[in-house]
């Protein structure tokens, strides 16, 4: 009988850290890069009300022997029930037999290894001396992205755009014990005067105006990882160097998509993968006056080595509940 484990939430929130993150995922950032690891294409599928979707997202790393996939679900109602509106759950298999090998609940996982994307993102892409961040969005999501990029750049400010009131005083709440100055502003003052822009939202609109970026920005568009999914004047493309996690998918379901319908993205050979980036073997950033736009639509790789990353931690902490199955 195939014995599998189980990873609870509580689990990895003792085990989950900054830099455990970081490393998974730049680790799938040069995997992909470099053809050492294939991400498969992505199945969406909605739930029985408007608002409601899931994502299907698989791939295998084969120097690492990690294969596996991770269902993600986008519940928009959550809120009004006090929970996150996003939800994860990752299946890694056994690479010699196919079988099931561990089941980790993933939604705080995945809250870390986004911000981790964001996180490496900003530390190669954005000038040296970026000290002000604006962001647009203001959910749990909104939070780890904010303490990621407070621990790669020395921020002076932090300008949030968010349409509820309501969530403001509750993100407000959640960095009570960060000691950088916080406004809250419209979404035209979170962009102007930023040296990093990170938008996080579910929009199906462009929110960002290619005149509110001034030269030398860098932006993490985050939200988009569906078709019709919007946040970035699509403008931008023909001023900005772009990145992204994997510009195949990029070009499909994340925010380059519509770059790539409007024709102004001819490839995905027109934007570069992150993970060369990070292995040396591109430049990134060429000077403190370039736009620099990193278009993070979520690849299964980065999920199945976090989780592979706290799965090891678990069993030698002794953390792992198995199951007959």
């Amino acid at each position: 009988m195939n014995k599998l484990a189980i990873i609870s939430e509580e689990t990895v929130r003792n085990i989950v850290t900054r830099q455990l993150a970081f490393d998974a995922v730049r680790a799938a950032f040069e995997a992909v890069a470099v053809d050492r690891a294939q991400v498969f294409d992505v199945v969406i599928g909605t739930g029985l009300n408007q608002g409601e979707a899931f994502a299907i997202k698989s791939g295998k790393d084969c120097e690492h022997e990690v294969i596996g996939f991770k269902c993600g679900t986008y519940w928009a109602g959550n809120n009004e029930k006090g929970l996150p509106a996003h939800g994860s759950t990752i299946l890694l298999l056994d690479p010699k037999t196919g079988f099931s090998k561990a089941l980790v609940s993933a939604s705080y996982l995945n809250g870390y290894r986004t911000a981790a994307a964001n996180a490496i993102a900003v530390s190669s892409l954005a000038r040296s001396d970026a000290a002000v961040l604006g962001v647009i969005g203001a959910g749990h999501q909104a939070e780890q992205e904010i303490r990621a990029v407070a621990e790669v750049r020395e921020l002076t400010l932090i300008k949030i755009s968010t349409r509820s009131q309501e969530r403001a005083n509750w993100i407000a709440d959640r960095l009570q014990d960060v000691d950088i100055e916080i406004q809250f502003t419209s979404m035209e003052e979170a962009v102007r005067d930023s040296d990093i822009v990170v938008t996080v939202t579910p929009s199906e609109a462009p929110l960002v105006r290619d005149e509110w970026v001034a030269d030398g920005t860098h932006i993490s568009a985050m939200g988009a990882d569906d078709v019709g999914k919007h946040e970035l004047d699509t403008a931008l493309v023909k001023r900005a160097s772009l990145f992204a996690d994997y510009p195949e998918q990029s070009i499909v379901i994340g925010e380059f998509q519509h770059g790539y319908k409007d024709e102004l993205i001819n490839s995905a050979d027109e934007i570069c993968a992150l993970g060369l980036v990070t292995l040396g073997k591109s430049p990134g950033r060429n000077s403190d006056a370039e736009i620099t736009v990193f278009d993070s639509s979520g690849i299964a790789i980065q999920d199945l080595m976090a989780a592979a990353a706290v799965f090891e931690a678990a069993i030698e902490m002794d953390q792992v509940q198995y199951i007959d199955f």
